[in-house]
This record gives structure tokens, sequence and C-alpha cells, in this order.
């Protein structure tokens, strides 16, 4: 039967208001997409810069897991040696040596020596003097940076590692010796394959 005009038409969108039933599953937040590592805040006890994060390479060596110490044998400390160039054998160590820190080595049972130029961190001491410089070595609670030059003074410590960033054969051949003294469980170098065995006398 047709409404008459003075009838209100009654739509069905007039009807209340209608419920919708409520998804069985609230939509998850995205997770956001990890970047760039940051840098390494300074540790207490370090003053001077941050230590940098390792620069992003191209083509990047895969380095086999760092071995414990209680791999390594008694009478001498291990070596593991992790193939890098002269340009980016300062980038591997520094790699190595965050991870030895996330495996839980104690950062003042950490040596990184330089056979080429000398770690910012070092450049940075030795800006204040050699004395200011031996105090932080003589402290032994953080990472001690070093080069080719002052290996022979520095203390032995559980783990070494070397970066063949650069210097002659020569002095490289002459370092790696002295810098496997001073580590008590483990050597790790991280440079030319064939020149550190060569001045190790050791096949790795």
């Amino acid at each position: 039967m047709p409404l008459s005009p003075e009838e209100p038409q009654i739509h069905e969108s007039a009807q209340g208001p209608r419920t919708t039933p409520a998804p069985s599953r609230s939509a998850q937040t995205p997770r956001p997409v990890p970047g760039p590592r940051p840098a390494a805040p300074p540790r207490p006890g370090r003053p001077g810069p941050a230590r940098p994060a390792p620069a992003q390479r191209t083509q990047r060596e895969q380095a086999k897991p760092l071995p414990k110490a209680s791999d390594a044998p008694a009478s001498a400390p291990q070596l593991q040696i992790i193939p890098a160039p002269a340009k980016g054998a300062l980038d591997a160590a520094e790699e190595a040596v965050d991870l030895l820190l996330d495996s839980g080595r104690a950062p003042g049972e950490i040596l990184l020596v330089t056979t080429g130029d000398l770690h910012p961190w070092a450049a940075h001491e030795l800006s204040f003097g050699e004395d200011a410089y031996w105090a932080q070595h003589d402290a032994g609670d953080d990472v001690f940076y070093t080069d080719a030059t002052r290996a022979a003074r520095v203390s032995a410590r559980p783990v070494v590692v070397v970066a063949v960033n650069g210097g002659s054969d020569a002095v490289i051949t002459q370092t790696l010796p002295v810098t496997r003294a001073r580590a008590g469980v483990l050597m790790i170098v991280c440079g030319d394959p064939q020149l550190a065995n060569t001045a190790l006398g050791a096949g790795v």
C-alpha cells in the first residue's frame, strides 16, 4: 500500500545503530625493520670518543665463530686468522672485539694491536701524553689499543686481536710473534692469511 505524503518514510539506516561484529583478531603492529647498528657508547672508565661501529662492507668476509677459552690448548694460545685486506683489517678487528664482548669477555681481557695506523682511540689517548696513555693500560679495566711500535711494552692479556692494517712485511713478521707471546688463550689475526702464516710459522 503506497504511503501518503503525510506519513514519514522510515529508512533502514534510521532503525538505530547497527553493531558491527568486532574483528576476531586485532591488527598486529608491524615490527620495525632493523637499520645500521649504532655506534657503541663509550664504556665507563674509557675517556675519549666512542668506538665507531664497523663500516658496512660490500663483500664481507665470513668469519668463523670465535672459539671459547676452554677450547684453547693449555700450552699455547689458539690462533684464528680472519682474511681481510689492509683497508678492511681494522673493521674486521673491531667486529672480532664486539663478538668477544658479546660472548661475555671482560673488556680488560682484550688487547687490540695495529701494524699500521693507530686505532683512533689510541691516537686520542696519546694526544694527552704517553703517561696518560699507559695509565689506561695499567688500569686494565678496558680494551687497550696499541700499535706495532709499542707492542713489546704491553702486558699479556687472555685475548689479543691484531689488525694487519699496513706496515711493511718486516714490521708485520716481527710484530705477530711478539703479540702472540702476549696472548693467554686466543690470538686473532685480521689480515692476509699467507703473510700471517709465514710470520707465525703455522698453518690455519
